[in-house]
């Protein structure tokens, strides 16, 4: 039977919450609270939190203490700048090969993603969000703009897992969102009016993001 060291098990458990969404960013890590949940002292969750710092999934404020990291502002802020473009584009140039199935698979994830708001679970939310806009942009006939598409969402997934978990309204936006680009690929609306539609899609939640940043930041420098 193998053993896993203390600092692990709580290494563990903290990124997990963290990639899950549990633990949002700006969240506070009382070292105690989490000792007292895994059976342990302190000192392993200290160490599990100072490796977590190493990765950049922690940071440590004065009089603060440990919290989990906010979103650096300008790799987020380009990164979705470029899905948006890429994604746009692939979105559009895919759009007349996409069949009545594949709409009709769309609508049904959407829908998924719209009964998912009552029980709000982010990570099941993006994942869904991500299967949706495969069935929207996988066809595109140009490989090396759906290769960026892929670096994209792969990119997303190391910075946040979830942008949904600390702007949950904008979910309900977004599955609309879906909803008006799917009619614009069913009536056949021209590739610039689909792939605005895309990257504004993708914006949107960009511009959600970095607001909910701001009033963070605002929050912090009030109580400093």
């Amino acid at each position: 039977m193998v053993v896993v060291p203390k600092s692990e098990q709580a290494y563990r458990l903290v990124r997990e919450r963290i990639e899950s969404g549990q633990y949002v960013p700006g969240y506070r890590l009382v070292l105690s609270p989490i000792a007292s949940e895994l059976g342990m002292s302190v000192v392993p969750v200290r160490e599990a939190i100072r490796r977590l710092e190493a990765e950049g999934f922690v940071t440590f404020e004065a009089n603060v203490g440990a919290q989990v990291s906010l979103i650096k502002e300008t790799e987020y802020l380009h990164t979705m700048q470029t899905l948006a473009l890429v994604e746009g584009s692939a979105t559009a140039l895919a759009a007349p090969t996409v069949s009545a199935d594949q709409i009709a698979r769309a609508r049904r994830i959407n829908a998924q993603m719209r009964e998912t708001l009552t029980r709000f679970d982010p990570q099941a939310f993006t994942d869904l969000n991500l299967e949706l806009h495969s069935v929207l942009f996988e066809s595109c006939p140009n490989p090396h703009i759906l290769d960026l598409v892929h670096r994209g969402w792969n990119r997303m997934k190391v910075l946040r897992n979830s942008s949904f978990s600390f702007v949950p309204d904008r979910a309900a936006a977004s599955v609309d969102e879906h909803e008006r680009l799917l009619d614009l690929i069913e009536d056949g609306a021209s590739p610039l009016e689909i792939e605005l539609a895309a990257r504004n899609h993708r914006l949107a939640t960009l511009d959600a993001v970095l607001a909910h940043q701001d009033q963070l930041t605002h929050q912090r420098r009030k109580t400093a």
